[in-house]
C-alpha cells in the first residue's frame, strides 16, 4: 500500500511535528530499511533547511530532522525511500536510499563555525534510533556518517559528533581510537606500499568504497578521512598511520566479535 504525503502519521512516541515531504518514493526490489544514515542540515537556519527540504525543486529530504532542543519533525515515512543520500556507497549497494533511514541534524556545519552539538540535541538523536532500531534490523556497523557512503563529497556530521555517546546506549559501533603517536611509517597521497594496500583491503572490507592497489589515490584518501571523522576525530588529514590502521583493525575485530556472537548455536 502505499502511503501518500498527506497520509504521514508519526513513526514514533520521539516525533514532535509532522511535515510531509513530497520528495519522496517507493523503496526499490522491496528493500526494508537496514541502515541508518546521520547527516546535519549544513544551514544556519533550521527553518530554511526544513523548507528545502520539503520543497519538490531541490530534490532531497530525510525521514527526520532533529533541532538543537531536541524537538524532531518527521518529514517522510519510514517505509518510504527518502531522498538523502545521493551518489553514495556502501558495501557494495549504491542505492542507499532504498536500504536506509536518513536523519538530519540540525547544525550549520564546516562552512558556517561548525558548533558542538548541544547535549539535549543528542539525546534526543539517541531516543529516536532507539526507537528506529526497535522497529528494523540494522546491523551495528550500519548505523553511519554521511561521510562514510560518500567520503569525496561530504564531511557531516562531522569529527564532532558524539559517536561514542551512541554507541554507550547501544547504537551504532565504536572502539577506542589508537592514540596518535610521533614514530611509524605514514602514507600520503600518490605513495604506493603494500602496507597501502593491506589497508585498503581493510578498509573495503569494513564498507568503504575503496579499490585494493597499493596506490594512495584520491578515493583512498577520502575514504581514510572519512574514516577519521567517525572512529578517529582527534585527527581528520587523511594520512594514513599507525594510529588509522590500529583503529580500523581494532574495529574488524569488534564487528566481528559482535556477529560471532550473535550467530546461532
Amino acid at each position: 500500500m502505499v502511503t501518500l504525503v498527506s497520509e504521514l502519521r508519526p513513526d514514533s512516541c520521539v516525533v514532535a511535528e509532522v511535515r510531509p515531504s513530497p520528495n519522496q518514493s517507493e523503496r526499490k526490489d522491496g528493500a526494508l530499511p537496514d541502515m541508518i544514515v546521520l547527516h546535519y542540515t549544513g544551514m544556519r537556519d533550521n527553518e530554511a533547511a526544513i523548507r528545502t527540504l520539503c520543497n519538490p525543486v531541490s530534490e532531497v529530504s530525510a525521514h527526520y530532522v532533529v533541532l538543537q532542543d531536541g524537538y524532531i519533525v518527521q518529514l517522510v515515512a519510514e517505509s518510504r525511500r527518502a531522498w538523502h543520500a545521493g551518489v553514495s556507497y556502501w558495501a557494495g549497494q549504491t542505492d542507499i536510499n532504498s536500504c536506509s533511514i536518513g536523519i538530519e541534524i540540525a547544525n550549520p556545519g564546516h562552512d558556517h563555525g561548525y558548533p558542538d552539538f548541544p547535549r539535549r540535541q543528542i539525546a534526543a538523536v539517541t531516543a529516536l534510533c532507539r526507537s528506529i532500531l526497535a522497529r528494523h534490523q540494522i546491523p551495528a556497523d550500519r548505523v553511519l556518517a554521511h561521510s562514510d557512503i560518500a567520503p569525496a563529497r561530504k564531511q557531516d556530521p562531522g569529527e564532532k559528533f558524539p559517536w561514542k555517546l551512541l554507541a554507550e546506549s547501544g547504537i551504532g559501533l565504536w572502539v577506542k581510537p589508537a592514540p596518535l603517536i610521533q614514530m611509524g611509517q605514514i602514507y600520503v597521497l600518490g605513495d604506493t606500499n603494500p602496507a597501502i594496500e593491506e589497508t585498503q583491503r581493510l578498509l573495503a572490507r569494513y564498507g568503504y568504497g575503496v579499490t585494493p592497489t597499493g596506490y594512495l589515490d584520491s578515493p583512498t584518501r577520502d575514504a581514510v578521512a572519512a574514516f577519521q571523522r567517525h572512529f578517529r576525530p582527534m585527527r581528520v588529514d587523511g594520512v594514513l598511520d599507525v594510529s588509522t590502521t590500529t583503529t580500523l583493525k581494532a574495529l574488524l575485530a569488534a564487528r566481528d566479535a559482535r556477529l560471532n556472537s550473535i550467530q546461532p548455536s
